[in-house]
């Protein structure tokens, strides 16, 4: 089987070359797609080429329905194999469905018009295709009609190619003329091109290789298995079901979690509801081994051979997110089958698709291509994507939306995270605060600038106080005066201002003390990341709502009035947005209520607790 994914700038002509090696190789169009096409007939829009417009049709109608939002995968037989085809869009605003169809294929089939040539959205997939670790591009230069079947247009844009390409590293480029609607060089040569002496698309296809992207044999073949659900029908077994990434298992094989020093004997392979001895690469299995606590996350692997663990990662990503990525901001890394908070802490560089220079980038938008630095919260098992795809491919989740924000694929990790170990101590958290006779927390009040935030949080203070509470105030204007005086009020700068007093935050808790930060955080996705710093149950946030107009009135420090007349830039409520918490621990709704009154609803719940 080969996978292969056939992408290249819109209009260039994918839907009629599937459809013309759909119906070349008598495959057959999935049903819905073959009731859409009919109902086109129906209508009279096919054209006067009834079988291959029914199949070309078919194709737009998905697109025209909405279906472009996926890939659609298309399967054909040749005499010596199975292709399996993945059909991405070429539109600029779906460059998120061509790492989705990259991720898998040995092959990209890159499509390049004629008369056009090259566009920015052709370099833009060769490079995604690069860095997904596809090993053999071709280029189809269709509509050779339009230029009149002329060798010198063809070799024109394949120079162009193989100058842009010719250094990423593909084991092959190929350049092959074509005339999709005419069925020139698709699966026969047709007598329009005598010139050409290279093979035709079908042909080529049928023989490249479809071995592993880039392997190293000494580590590729090693046997990983990412764990994705435990099975317990009944109280005499238990099932660890996951789909093998890498190697091969055999019965009575001794295997282990990644990171831990457990392991335990394969007892029994079950694939497809039947035992068998063996198990290898992409196959769907329950291992049943006795003594070994694993869950959903972890990766087994052969004790002998475990694979490496890490914290921090150079990696490619591909950001799909409207919105542009922030350093420093928490999102969720889904590695394999597991989940972990984490961060980019760098952009290294940003990739220019119209030349694959190295350009600098405070920040990453839409489509952007680059390489970051990440930092995630605890250790994974992992293996470059050139290696092993299973253990080296990522998402990033944006944790306010669900969405998902990038695609990337890990280069290697970062020297530090394996020199760096945490350093335990024998006084700890729970021996400080059994010394002060309290449990530590973090009080985290946010809301907009003069909503009361601070005022509310000393008066907090002053009552713990006097009861013997150890306490201590991080107050935002304060901490801009030292640690955070480097920064200014861009959303990139106000996530990092919340990372740094969180960190500080959460230290002072481990210390045993109560701690009241009182920062406006506009943003949900940092007030949760400076929630999964600190312990269970220790982190209060405390939303103290106050209208914009209110809070205009009071304009304790006149930075309303300048922010209205333009005189600051990014003032959180006039031109940046606050987003208010959607489940806050406590609500303070300040209208009409005494500061003291509503400090007492916080020293009422924190007793509580």
């Amino acid at each position: 089987m080969l996978r292969v994914v056939f992408c290249g700038s819109v209009d260039d002509g994918k839907s009629t070359l599937i459809g013309r090696l759909l119906l070349d190789t008598g495959s057959v169009l999935d049903d819905q797609a073959v009731a859409l096409a009919r109902d086109s007939q129906r209508h009279g829009t096919t054209g006067n080429v009834p079988d291959l417009a029914l199949l070309t049709d078919g194709l737009q109608a998905e697109r025209e329905q909405g279906i472009t939002i996926d890939v659609a995968y298309r399967t054909l037989t040749t005499p010596r194999r199975r292709l399996v085809i993945a059909d991405v869009p070429g539109h600029a605003q779906y460059t998120r469905n061509m790492a989705t169809g990259a991720s898998t294929a040995d092959a990209a089939v890159v499509l390049v018009d004629a008369g056009l040539g090259m566009q920015e959205q052709t370099r833009r997939h060769t490079l995604i295709a690069n860095l997904f670790g596809i090993r053999h591009a071709v280029l189809a230069v269709n509509k050779m009609d339009s230029v009149d079947f002329s060798q010198a247009r063809l070799d024109a844009i394949a120079a162009d190619y193989a100058a842009f390409a010719g250094g990423l590293g593909f084991d092959s480029i190929t350049a092959i003329p074509i005339c999709a609607r005419g069925g020139d060089m698709m699966a026969t040569r047709g007598d329009r091109m005598p010139w050409y002496r290279g093979p035709v698309l079908l042909d080529h296809l049928d023989f490249l290789d479809a071995g592993p992207p880039h392997a190293e044999p000494s580590r590729g073949d090693r046997f990983r298995m990412p764990v994705q659900w435990i099975n317990r029908p009944g109280p005499h077994f238990r099932g660890i079901c996951g789909t093998i990434a890498s190697g091969r298992v055999a019965l009575g094989d001794v295997l282990a979690p990644a990171g831990r020093k457990t392991e335990a004997t394969v007892r029994r392979i079950i694939c497809s509801g039947a035992d068998q001895t063996s198990a290898g690469p992409n196959e769907a299995v329950t291992l049943v081994m006795d003594g070994v606590d694993v869950s959903r996350g972890d990766v087994l692997a052969g004790s002998a051979t475990p694979p490496d663990t890490a914290d921090q990662f150079q990696a490619h990503r591909i950001w799909t997110a409207d919105s542009p990525l922030i350093t420093g901001r928490s999102y969720l890394f889904k590695l394999g089958t597991s989940t972990v908070p984490g961060s980019v802490t760098r952009i290294r560089h940003r990739l220019d698709v119209n030349t694959g220079a190295k350009l600098d980038a405070p920040q990453l938008g839409l489509n952007d291509l680059g390489v970051v630095n990440i930092a995630l919260q605890s250790s994974v098992a992992y293996g470059s994507y050139r290696e092993n795809r299973a253990l080296g491919a990522f998402i990033m989740i944006d944790r306010a939306t669900n969405a998902t924000a990038a695609a990337g694929m890990v280069d290697y990790a970062l020297t530090r995270a394996s020199n760096l170990q945490w350093q335990g101590t024998t006084v700890d958290k729970a021996a400080r605060a059994a010394q002060k006779g309290q449990r530590p927390a973090i009080l985290w009040f946010t809301g907009l600038s003069g909503a009361g935030k601070t005022t509310i949080a000393n008066l907090v203070e002053v009552r713990l106080h006097a009861l013997g509470v150890h306490t201590a105030m991080l107050d935002g204007d304060n901490l801009r005066h030292g640690l955070n005086k480097d920064l200014g009020f861009t959303e990139a700068d106000r996530t990092e201002n919340v990372r740094r007093v969180a960190h500080v935050a959460a230290l002072m808790a481990d210390a045993g003390l109560v701690v009241l930060v009182s920062l406006i955080s506009p943003y949900r996705a940092d007030r949760d990341a400076a929630r999964g710093l600190a312990g269970p149950d220790e982190f209060l946030e405390v939303f103290v709502d106050t209208t914009v107009d209110e809070c205009r009135r009071r304009d304790v420090k006149g930075l309303y009035a300048k922010a209205d007349a333009g005189l600051v830039r990014n003032f959180t409520g006039v031109s940046a947005p606050y987003e208010p918490p959607t489940a806050p621990d406590l609500h303070l709704q300040t209208a009409g209520q005494a500061p003291e009154a509503l400090a007492a609803l916080v020293i009422a719940r924190l007793r509580s607790e």
